[in-house]
């Protein structure tokens, strides 16, 4: 579609293309997804520093059974979980308990000793001293060089203590000689939450109640479910074999029954559940530089060390402190395709709640049209 734009420089007539308007609501550019079995559902929601501008929920919880997503549905948020573990770990940086340049071995003696890989062949093995202990700040940037788990987490992730797991990580040799190489590792995150554990002598799931979801009013956030939130849980899909359509998957990292606490632990690298609104309150106090409701939670000084890049430029990843990091923005996924982002140069936050593990037809879409419609209506 064309009209005529008048541009009073010397008469001339410009024709020019008529942008269309974006939509008034994102469910009505989602719902086309969910019509072509390409996307299951999704709880879309945008807001600025002070207030929630949109949410929505399209699509399906459970398809077989016809339940519609509601904007309040739980999701497994996976590892959106390290930035709220990062936000935790420096609220102890602010205190003064600690520092990010510590090495870890300072709280946690088992990683005195610690070695990283030389050589290594399927008969042989050889290690050697890293050039220095491993820092606070390079398990939450995943430059310390430890795995992504160890080999004991096995069948899930949350199938251990705290202390256990991260004693395992310290009897596993490096991979990389620390602060050289980035190397995506849920022990690095879950080694920085024993050190909260460590340094307070409280638990950390505890320290997360009482110093972050408590005062920001996260109700449904939580690494156990209960009764009533695995009533509301979002299942899980993925394509099936031919790639036109959705099939049911389980959520196989995570031990059942979720809302149970005999044999299931807290993740602190992925095992969190959480709702748009929820994830959304912690997103706005990031916007707001760490305040919120007239409290305090992260310095200024915090939050330039989660805003700022901590790999180098060397590596593709651009990584802070349990955050992704670009120019003007930070923010996480999850596992089954969450994700939350602080648009600081459009003053936005982004919500994204899904739970899919991977998309048929063009699903993996909808999220880049979700965002690209919220910049359109509500960026500054």
């Amino acid at each position: 579609m064309y009209r005529l734009i008048l541009i009073p420089i010397l008469g001339v007539l410009i024709l020019g293309p008529l942008r269309a308007e974006a939509p008034q609501a994102s469910s009505t550019l989602l719902a086309p997804f969910v019509d072509r079995h390409e996307l299951a559902g999704a709880v879309a929601l945008v807001a600025d520093r002070d207030e929630i501008l949109s949410i929505e929920a399209v699509g399906f919880a459970d398809i077989e059974a016809g339940k519609p997503l509601k904007t309040d549905s739980v999701f497994w948020i996976a590892s959106q979980s390290k930035g709220m573990t990062a936000v935790a770990v420096m609220m102890l940086v602010d205190d003064g308990k600690i520092s990010l340049d510590d090495p870890v071995e300072k709280y946690l003696p088992e990683f005195r000793g610690q070695m990283v890989v030389d050589e290594q062949s399927d008969d042989h093995l050889l290690l050697r001293k890293p050039s220095h202990p491993i820092t606070i700040r390079e398990v939450l940037s995943h430059m310390s060089g430890l795995p992504f788990k160890s080999a004991i987490e096995e069948p899930t992730l949350d199938g251990l203590p705290l202390a256990k797991a991260v004693r395992s990580y310290a009897m596993t040799p490096l991979a990389t000689d620390p602060g050289t190489q980035y190397q995506y590792s849920n022990a690095g995150i879950n080694t920085a939450a024993r050190i909260i554990e460590v340094v307070t002598g409280t638990k950390y799931e505890d320290f997360m109640q009482q110093r972050l979801f408590d005062p920001l009013d996260m109700k449904d956030t939580t690494f156990w479910p209960s009764d009533d939130q695995v009533a509301r849980l979002a299942k899980s899909y993925r394509p099936n074999q031919v790639k036109d359509n959705l099939v049911e998957f389980g959520l196989g990292q995570l031990t059942a029954p979720l809302s149970g606490r005999c044999g299931r632990f807290p993740m602190p690298a992925g095992g969190l559940f959480s709702t748009a609104r929820d994830t959304a309150v912690f997103c706005q106090m990031l916007l707001r530089g760490g305040e919120l409701g007239g409290r305090r939670y992260l310095s200024e000084t915090a939050m330039a060390e989660l805003t700022t890049r901590q790999t180098p430029e060397t590596v593709n990843n651009s990584y802070s402190l349990g955050f992704a990091v670009g120019n003007d923005w930070l923010g996480h996924g999850g596992a089954h395709a969450t994700n939350m982002e602080i648009h600081r140069g459009k003053d936005l936050v982004t919500i994204w709640m899904v739970q899919h593990g991977g998309y048929p037809g063009e699903g993996n879409k909808a999220h880049g049209d979700f965002k690209s419609w919220a910049y359109e209506k509500f960026g500054r």
